[in-house]
């Protein structure tokens, strides 16, 4: 293992011990993979190449240490209510997964979902995504900032902060709004509801973003431990070109698809507009406000070009 030099950080004074696959594979050698093949087909996203050697090689390891810190949170609440003279109660232990659009982040927190929920202490998993806690297309709309769906200020913030502060306190049932990829907008009427889960897990693209210029409360406040999942930026900026192709050719094929209008693209005319949302879009909010978060989170999974973790970069205590 050695220290990290990430962007402006000197590698003299980073809060990151970097670790190879190899050394990292190595850290839960008898623990084994609870999951098979079609497990896995089940999780994997579009233009993964999520396999059952990478989930133990790096997942495994991954969901024992949460493992290990969610026992740690539970041993501290309990010792700090008994130093307060109250009656310990129990609270989730929440995990946030950050990361650019197409980088695997939404593969990456589903299955943390599954392998956690195979540890004896963490039987309750929910996971929720904060694609449900945009605002509506018609007020993007009328906000002048539909083309910035993604960014911090289209999202309904002070929702998703309520959200987690009610299920961090234990209440009995919480709900959260549901977002279509399809309709490409919030489903009127539908909710998740999270019922006092042992470990909930926040998915999104700023979950990490921290309080805005007035101070106060964020979200990635109330997080227990944060994932963020990182690459190059043309190796993010290609994955997104591929997997804006692959929806071409499958989902936006259906009429009721809000993106049905680009079905009938030919694959250069395809290219050519993936290209067009990533630069004008996804690239900008990568390099504005996504990554300059990435320093925020506990541990950091680095993906090569193929997709695969080849290091992991986890904060000193």
């Amino acid at each position: 293992m050695r220290l990290e030099q990430t962007g402006a950080i000197n590698v003299h004074t980073t809060p990151f011990v970097e670790i190879s696959r190899d050394e990292w594979a190595e850290l839960a050698p008898t623990t084994k993979s609870p999951l098979t093949e079609a497990d896995i087909e089940s999780l994997r996203g579009l233009g993964d190449r999520l396999n059952l050697q990478e989930v133990e090689d790096v997942y495994l390891p991954l969901s024992r240490l949460l493992s290990i810190y969610a026992s740690g949170a539970r041993k501290l609440h309990r010792d700090t209510s008994n130093f307060l003279g109250e009656r310990a109660t129990t609270t989730p232990f929440v995990i946030g997964v950050a990361g650019s659009v197409a980088v695997g982040k939404s593969t990456v927190a589903r299955l943390l979902q599954m392998l956690m929920a195979r540890w004896e202490d963490t039987p309750r998993v929910e996971l929720v995504t904060t694609d449900g806690f945009l605002y509506p297309n018609a007020e993007l709309e009328r906000r002048g900032i539909l083309d910035r769906k993604g960014f911090p200020e289209s999202y309904d913030r002070r929702a998703l902060l309520r959200f987690v502060s009610e299920v961090k306190s234990g209440s009995a049932e919480v709900s959260a709004p549901v977002y279509s990829h399809l309709s490409y907008d919030i489903l009127p009427g539908e909710k998740i509801v999270v019922r006092q889960p042992d470990v909930l897990i926040v998915e999104g693209l700023n979950v990490l973003q921290p309080p805005t210029a007035g101070g106060g409360l964020a979200v990635s406040d109330l997080f227990d431990f944060t994932v963020y999942v990182d690459a190059r930026t043309h190796d993010i900026a290609s994955w997104y070109q591929d997997r804006f192709l692959s929806l071409q050719r499958g989902a936006f094929s259906d009429p009721d698809s809000y993106f049905h209008r680009y079905a009938s693209l030919t694959e250069d005319e395809a290219r050519e507009k993936a290209k067009d949302f990533w630069e004008r879009i996804n690239l900008p909010n990568l390099e504005q406000n996504i990554r300059p978060t990435r320093s925020r989170a506990t541990l950091v999974l680095r993906k090569a070009a193929n997709h695969a973790v080849s290091t992991v970069l986890l904060r000193k205590i």
